[in-house]
């Protein structure tokens, strides 16, 4: 009986390292991001802001803004092409089309001046060469698929007359348009109350499901993604500190940070308890600290985190941390510092 192979990423980001030159000084942005995704599969990347999170995503889709921002190294792959030392012209046959973007901000992504029904259809008519009738037809196709009521008659109305769960649907529908291959979503629940996040995210899976979409989920609420990501990539400091399967990541934290992200949800069961917090702030990324850029604010320090880069340690099958101490304290045998703690109290 013979193996059968791997499938082939889609998506390959291999060594990504990013910076900001500003009139303050470089700021190291991104700092060695690697992660793959396949087909139909859902990576959440988490973390704080000013993670890198959404600079991750902008790098892959080739929209940085040049200046300030710059590509020092590493390969963007689609289907093992590097995106980055490709052409422009070649980028822009695939941004949109075959990779494509959710943005946070629906209400400042859309043009206020034009009805959406417009946005879509001269997107449609632009890229795929549709008349103005085969556009409008495709654009109410794409408004009913989102779930927008009455979408025949939506099509002509402008982006304040939508509410903000509306707007981020109409924003779905554009990404999805083309049918991309990959749709990378930057926080799309953002200002959202808890009953429409959860319509946007269970419309997100449902259109995955029925069109094969891999989808990167760009977040900083853990919550939100429990029941959608297969894979997460928790970053700090322009950095994947921690990469693991959804539920070996809930159900046992490697690193220090992820503990403390997920330490800080708040829990039924803890009525009453004071909610523990990660102390301090994220560092500024023109002075990231020495060694691991976690230790001023991690309870588990010690004196080699000072000093030391941590290396990416294997924990199993698709598991890597980096922290000098993650098996032990996956393995229960690593306490937090006392010392730390002393300081956490202070």
């Amino acid at each position: 009986m013979g193996r059968h192979s791997a499938p082939e990423p889609v998506l390959e980001v291999d060594d990504l390292r990013v910076e900001f030159r500003t009139g303050e000084g470089v700021a190291h942005v991104i700092n060695g991001v690697s992660f793959s995704l396949e087909a139909g599969e859902t990576l959440a990347v988490l973390g704080e802001s000013g993670s890198g999170k959404s600079v991750s995503a902008q790098a892959v889709m080739g929209i940085l803004d040049t200046p300030p921002g710059h590509i020092t190294n590493g390969q963007i792959r689609f289907h093992g092409e590097d995106m980055v030392t490709m052409s422009e012209a070649d980028r822009r046959a695939i941004r949109g089309k075959r990779i494509a973007m959710i943005f946070q901000d629906a209400l400042s992504a859309l043009n206020p001046v034009f009805t959406v029904g417009w946005q879509i259809s001269e997107m449609l008519r632009k890229r795929d060469g549709l008349s103005k009738q085969q556009a409008r037809e495709r654009t109410v196709e794409l408004l009913e698929l989102v779930g927008i009521p009455g979408a025949r008659d939506r099509v002509k109305s402008y982006p304040h007359q939508f509410s903000g769960g509306m707007r981020q649907r109409v924003m779905i529908a554009m990404s999805l348009a083309e049918r991309p291959e990959v749709v990378i979503a930057d926080e799309p629940t953002t200002a959202l109350d808890v009953t429409v996040q959860a319509q946007i995210m269970d419309l997100l899976r449902d259109l995955q499901r029925e069109l094969g979409t891999a989808l990167i989920l760009i977040t900083h609420d853990m919550g939100v993604v429990a029941d959608v990501a297969d894979r997460i990539a928790v970053m700090y400091a322009g950095r994947v500190v921690e990469h693991a399967d959804v539920h070996s990541l809930y159900r046992a934290p490697a690193h220090p940070y992820t503990i403390g992200l997920l330490d800080s949800i708040p829990r039924l069961d803890d009525k009453g308890k004071r909610l523990r917090t990660i102390r301090g702030l994220p560092p500024n990324l023109t002075r990231i600290p020495s060694g691991c850029p976690f230790h001023p604010r991690c309870r588990y320090v010690q004196d080699i985190c000072r000093t030391e880069v941590p290396p990416a340690m294997e924990l199993g099958r698709n598991r890597v941390s980096e922290c000098h101490f993650s098996d032990r304290i996956l393995a229960g045998e690593m306490s937090p510092n006392p010392a730390a703690q002393v300081e956490e109290e202070q």
